[in-house]
């Protein structure tokens, strides 16, 4: 399972980070019990057995699960709301989280980054679904979801610029899922997964193809912000060279073009800054891309 989904499993209690509480929290969360699933309002402290009241939830300027597939948030600000439930029944925590997206130009790319955190980055099953991930519903007919159980299970849907995602831990694999949570949640954000969706191989080629055109789209949205003195230098090349890494990976994988000599020379002009020489890399594997991405390619 990707690092990037099994962080939102391993992650403490949100509240000890330094966060600043949300006014407007009842708009995207729950704020209390859904049936066995407590909400928490009380914090105790260990040592001194000393409890205190908390807000129960947290709110910050991030772009929640999507960042690790490199979200692009430089010019408009998503705003990730968290909290916690506890079920005493079943002694199993349940994290939620919900990103209200800004309706910027990198919204087109939602539903995909959402479906990056279920798919592998291994180069091996490069961009292939993990094992065990499925598109589910909980009740016949009802709304269409991501899903992976490993450890616990990870649930997320987009609901049109909102994103939902909800975890739990279950090492031992006995406990049941939250369904009651993942409702509630489904009620006051109807997914939007399309219903022609489906997770197969020709699904599989066009993600990855997808993912390949964003990469480029990506390189092109950090250069714009260093065009408008938003950005240094540095950062933009990192972020162009990290993107264009990952293209180099997907066609090293699936157009059998070895991308080893390519990355090198790209890390001896980040070294150097420069620009002009990343840039007209960027050119040619865009040029290269527009020749090429009608090629069919096959899958492990």
């Amino acid at each position: 399972m990707r690092i990037k989904l099994t962080a939102l499993f391993v992650a403490g209690m949100i509240f000890v980070h330094a966060l600043c509480y949300a006014q407007t929290a009842s708009d995207y969360l729950i704020l209390q019990d859904i049936v066995n699933f407590k909400f928490i309002t009380q914090s105790k402290n260990p040592l001194t057995n000393i409890v205190k009241q908390i807000p129960g939830y947290s709110v910050r300027v991030a772009p929640g699960m999507l960042a690790g597939a490199d979200h692009f948030d430089m010019d408009h600000d998503d705003k990730t709301y968290e909290m916690n439930y506890d079920n005493p029944v079943t002694h199993m925590g349940v994290e939620i989280q919900v990103v209200q997206h800004t309706n910027s130009d990198s919204d087109k790319w939602l539903l995909h980054e959402v479906e990056d955190s279920y798919r592998s980055n291994e180069m091996q099953r490069l961009g292939l679904l993990s094992p065990g991930a499925v598109i589910k519903k909980l009740v016949a007919g009802g709304d269409r979801i991501f899903s992976i159980r490993m450890g616990g299970g990870a649930y997320a849907w987009i609901s049109n610029n909102v994103v939902i995602v909800i975890t739990y831990r279950d090492l031992q694999g006995g406990k049941p899922e939250p369904r009651e949570v993942i409702q509630a949640y489904l009620k006051k954000f109807p997914s939007t997964i399309p219903a022609t969706l489906a997770l197969d191989n020709t699904h599989d080629v066009q993600w990855i193809k997808d993912e390949m055109d964003r990469r480029l789209w990506l390189c092109d949205k950090w250069f714009g912000q260093l065009q408008l003195a938003k950005a240094d230098l540095k950062t933009v090349l990192q972020e162009e060279i990290k993107s264009m890494n990952v293209f180099l990976d997907y066609r090293e994988k699936y157009f059998g073009i070895a991308s080893k000599d390519e990355k090198n020379l790209l890390a001896q002009y980040l070294y150097q800054n420069d620009s002009t020489s990343i840039q007209a890399k960027l050119a040619g594997y865009k040029t290269w891309w527009s020749a090429h991405k009608g090629d069919a390619i096959t899958l492990p």
